[in-house]
C-alpha cells in the first residue's frame, strides 16, 4: 500500500510538472529549427531532419514500454535518471552533428530515448501509484496540464532566439534549460506506507497478455494513434506551414516562422485548460465518449483551419482550439488502464499504447516533410488528419470503462 496523504503529493506533482514541462517543451520546439538547420546543412531539404524527428518520435515509443518496465521493476527514478542522460546527450549530438546520421542519432534516437524516460509514461506512473483512488483522476489530469506550461512558453522564447542567433545556440540554449530536471528527479519517488506489507512482484508477461487479449486495451492503443498523427505533424510543420502560406500580411519568412512557434506556444497554454477540463469532464461522463468527443472536435477545427483563408488571427485562433484538444486525452487514456488493470504496472501498459501514439508520430512528420518536399505542400496530411480524427472517434466509441475479465 502506497502513501496516500495530500501533502506528500505536493512535492510528487511540483517534480513531475517541471520534468513534463521542460521534456514536452523542448521537443515542441524543435520544429522552430528545421528551415535553419536544414538549409545550413542540406541545402533547404526538410525531409532529412524531418526524418530525425519521426526517429525520434518512433524511438520514444519503441523505448517506452521499456522504461515503464524499468519503472515498475527497479524503481521510477532510475528510469527518470537513465531518461535525463540520454536527452542531454542527444541535444549535444545535435548541435555538434554536420550530417544525415549525426542528426538522426542525436534528435532522433537519443532525444527520443530521452523523452521515454522524462515523459508521461515515467511520470505519470509515479503519480498513479503516489495519488489516492478517489483523487487519482484529478492528480493525472493536473500533471498533464502543468506538463503544457513548457510547451506555453517555450516556443515564445525559441521565436526570439531563431531570429537573434543560429540554430546551434537556440540548441545550446534548450539543452541547458534541461538542467533543472536533475533537481526535480529525487523527488520523484513513491514510498511505502510505514508498516505496510510489500506488494508481491509483477508478473509483467501475464498482466501483458491479459492487455492484449483485451479489445478494449488495443483500441486505445489504435486511437492514440492518431492523437500521435495530429500532435507530432502540427508540432513539427506548423512553422514551416505558416511561412510558406501565409501570404498577403507584410510580415518576413522569419517573422512567420515566429507566428507558426506562437501559435505552438499557445497550444500550449490552451491546453493547460483542456486538460484540466477533459479530466473533469471524465469524472462525469464516461471516460470513452469524452475522448471521441475530442477528436471529433480535432477534425473539425482543422477542417476550418484549412478551408478558410490562412491569417495571422486564423493561425493563433488554431493554436488555440487545437491546444484545448492537444493532451486532453492523456489523463483519460492512462485514466482507463487504471480502471482497467489497476496502477501498479501503469507504467508498463501505458507505455505500450503510447508506442501505438509514436508510430503515428512517425508517420505524421515522415510523411509531413516528404510530401512539402516533392509537392511543396501539406494539402494530403491535413485531409488525412481529418479522416484519422474521425476514424479515432468512432474507435472510441467501442471503448468499454470497466475493469478488464482478469481484474474484475
Amino acid at each position: 500500500m502506497r502513501t496516500t496523504d495530500t501533502r506528500n503529493m505536493a512535492p510528487i506533482m511540483i517534480a513531475g510538472g517541471i520534468v513534463l514541462a521542460l521534456s514536452f517543451g523542448v521537443r515542441s520546439v524543435l520544429g522552430g529549427v528545421i528551415e535553419p538547420l536544414s538549409n545550413d546543412l542540406f541545402g533547404g531539404r526538410l525531409e532529412i531532419f524531418s526524418i530525425s524527428l519521426a526517429i525520434q518520435n518512433l524511438v520514444w515509443g519503441l523505448a517506452q514500454p521499456f522504461f515503464g518496465m524499468l519503472a515498475d521493476k527497479f524503481g521510477d527514478r532510475r528510469a527518470l535518471w537513465l531518461g535525463f542522460l540520454f536527452y542531454v546527450l542527444g541535444m549535444g549530438v545535435s548541435i555538434v552533428g554536420t550530417t544525415p546520421f549525426a542528426q538522426h542519432m542525436g534528435a532522433g534516437v537519443l532525444v527520443g530515448m530521452g523523452i521515454s524516460g522524462t515523459a508521461f509514461g515515467t511520470v505519470l506512473a509515479v503519480i498513479g501509484r503516489a495519488a489516492p483512488a478517489e483523487k487519482r483522476g484529478f492528480y493525472l489530469g493536473v500533471a498533464s496540464a502543468t506538463g503544457s506550461a513548457g510547451q506555453a512558453l517555450l516556443p515564445l522564447l525559441v521565436a526570439f532566439l531563431i531570429a537573434h542567433f543560429d540554430w546551434r545556440v537556440t540548441m545550446a540554449i534548450l539543452t541547458a534549460l534541461l538542467v533543472p530536471m536533475a533537481f526535480a528527479i529525487p523527488f520523484l519517488n513513491v514510498r511505502p506506507e510505514e508498516g505496510a506489507a510489500t506488494p508481491p512482484p509483477i508478473d509483467l508477461g501475464e498482466t501483458l497478455r491479459h492487455a492484449f487479449a483485451h479489445p478494449s486495451f488495443l483500441m486505445l492503443g489504435l486511437g492514440f494513434f492518431v492523437c500521435g498523427f495530429h500532435l507530432a505533424f502540427i508540432t513539427a510543420h506548423l512553422p514551416t506551414y505558416v511561412q510558406n502560406f501565409c501570404a498577403g500580411t507584410g510580415m518576413t519568412p522569419s517573422q512567420l516562422r515566429g507566428l507558426g512557434l506562437q501559435a505552438l506556444a499557445l497550444a500550449g497554454f490552451g491546453n493547460i485548460f483542456g486538460t484540466l477540463l477533459a479530466a473533469r469532464l471524465g469524472n462525469i461522463f464516461a471516460k470513452p465518449h469524452v475522448l471521441a468527443a475530442i477528436y471529433a472536435l480535432r477534425a473539425v477545427v482543422i477542417l476550418v483551419f484549412i478551408w478558410l483563408p490562412l491569417t495571422p488571427l486564423s493561425v493563433l485562433i488554431f493554436g488555440m482550439s487545437m491546444g484545448a484538444l492537444w493532451l486532453s486525452t492523456v489523463p483519460l487514456t492512462s485514466g482507463l488502464i487504471v480502471v482497467m488493470f489497476g496502477p501498479r504496472a501503469m507504467g508498463t501498459l501505458f507505455g505500450f499504447v503510447f508506442l501505438s501514439h509514436q508510430l503515428g508520430g512517425f508517420i505524421g512528420v515522415w510523411l509531413g516533410g516528404a510530401w512539402f518536399d516533392r509537392y511543396g505542400n501539406y494539402d494530403m496530411i491535413w485531409y488525412a488528419a481529418i479522416v484519422l480524427g474521425l476514424v479515432s472517434a468512432l474507435v472510441h466509441l467501442t471503448v468499454r470503462e470497466r475493469p478488464a475479465p482478469a481484474y474484475a
